[in-house]
């Protein structure tokens, strides 16, 4: 199989697996045991929070660990809503975010709270006009993502900060994470929400950056752990295996990045040139795994289910609207029609991703492509 889907989710790193596994064996102790055996558990969380900061350029003590991007994402918007810093509940996003921040954006404004979501031109790039004009004091925090799920786009994060002013910014790095350089001074955001499985740790950990003075209400309780912001016992083993893919991230990006940029760019432009009606989809500023291609009077999930048979695992978009048939919301945000995005296609490459892998992916979409046309080979 080739699998070009790194997207919603990545093979897990032998190293993360041999670090997991150490875990799982003699430290089985509760980290907030002062015991000898909660400690040993307690040293292996402290070491992977530091590996997990240290990707984003944050402090340890501002990793808050939690099950996930989605939970990060809840706990902010939430959170922030519960929590502001000052008298404003309203929320600002923009209409390309994933699920994960406009549902409970959606949610909070069935509850009377104001949410502004901002607009994005046909690249998907949100419109930083709109943003300064809808800041005022009622506005408790920004959502606005670094990189978007479904076409890679890079959104322009740190100049959001400066038009927000001294309102809070959060961003979901679940995407850029790992492929992207990351440091939240440079940013400047208060918050940072980023997940283990995207980058060759395990499923069922994330990780939520909170800058030291921003305010959240935490959305359970029950404990002290995590700062009381996510309380119970702490997944040990997944994040050891969240540390460690955070650590080898740290040392593998620039190269990884390169390289996969190439195979890219390399597979696009094969397909741009043999097939007619095609078209990538979210401009140039992109990350360097992901291309979105739009196929002209074809299904997407045809193009999907047809390159599944033939041994490839590719997407129409996010994996956790997979069961939604409607067409991507962040495409017809960039002002396509609905037929136009469900031309679309979305592939997506990793560390693992051969040079032979690519060349035979490109025959396989185009034989999958001309097949679904009717045109003779």
């Amino acid at each position: 199989m080739i699998y070009a889907d790194y997207n919603a989710t990545t093979p897990l790193d032998p190293e993360v697996r041999a670090a997991m596994n150490e875990a799982l064996g003699a430290t089985f102790g509760n980290p907030s045991s002062i015991h000898s055996a909660g400690q040993a558990a307690r040293r292996l969380v402290d070491r992977a929070r530091a590996q997990v900061a240290g990707l984003i350029g944050a402090a340890p003590d501002e990793i808050i660990f939690t099950s996930g991007g989605t939970e990060a994402d809840n706990l902010v918007v939430l959170g922030a809503a519960a929590a502001p810093l000052g008298d404003g509940k309203g929320i600002i996003t923009s209409a390309v975010e994933h699920k994960a921040v406009l549902d409970p954006c959606a949610f909070l404004q069935s509850k009377g709270h104001a949410v502004t979501v901002l607009p994005v031109d046909r690249d998907g790039i949100v419109d930083l006009a709109a943003l300064e004009a809808a800041v005022n004091t009622d506005v408790a925090l920004v959502s606005l993502m670094l990189a978007n799920n479904d076409t890679g786009t890079i959104q322009p994060v740190a100049e959001a900060v400066r038009a927000a002013k001294t309102i809070p910014v959060h961003t979901d790095a679940v995407q850029a994470a790992g492929k992207l350089p990351i440091d939240v001074k440079t940013l400047g955001v208060s918050l940072l929400s980023f997940s283990s499985h995207k980058i060759h740790g395990p499923k069922g950990a994330g990780a939520l950056f909170v800058r030291y003075g921003t305010r959240l209400a935490p959305l359970s309780h029950g404990g002290r752990q995590e700062r009381t912001l996510r309380p119970g016992t702490e997944n040990v083993p997944a994040i050891v295996g969240f540390g460690k893919a955070c650590e080898l991230a740290c040392t593998r990006l620039e190269a990884d990045a390169r390289r996969v940029a190439e195979s890219r760019d390399h597979f696009e432009a094969q397909i741009l040139a043999r097939l007619a009606g095609t078209r990538v989809n979210g401009g140039s500023h992109r990350l360097p795994n992901t291309s979105n291609i739009a196929f002209a009077g074809l299904d997407g999930e045809a193009i999907t289910i047809n390159l599944d048979m033939l041994g490839m695992a590719v997407s129409t978009g996010a994996a956790c609207n997979s069961a939604d048939k409607t067409p991507s919301h962040v495409l017809v945000a960039m002002g396509q029609s609905a037929a136009e995005a469900r031309s679309s296609v979305r592939f997506s490459f990793g560390r693992d991703t051969s040079d032979e892998e690519i060349d035979r992916a490109i025959h396989w979409v185009v034989q999958a492509v001309n097949l679904l046309r009717g045109v003779r080979l």
